[in-house]
């Protein structure tokens, strides 16, 4: 699933990669849910984020 995806993503690839909406992308980067950072106000997310999520979720 995420073999063909860069190492730091945004949040608006994090919604297409997930199949998710923005406001649900949001809550789950501002909750801690998938961990992510901020450059300057824009949300990041690693990749490693978002596998320790999907494997969470599981």
């Amino acid at each position: 699933m995420l073999n063909n995806t860069k190492d730091v993503l945004t949040l608006k690839e994090l919604q297409e990669l997930l199949h998710i909406g923005k406001n649900t992308a949001l809550r789950l980067v501002q909750s801690g849910e998938i961990e992510a950072f901020r450059v300057g106000n824009q949300w990041r997310i690693t990749q490693n984020s978002i596998k320790k999520y999907i494997l969470k979720m599981q």
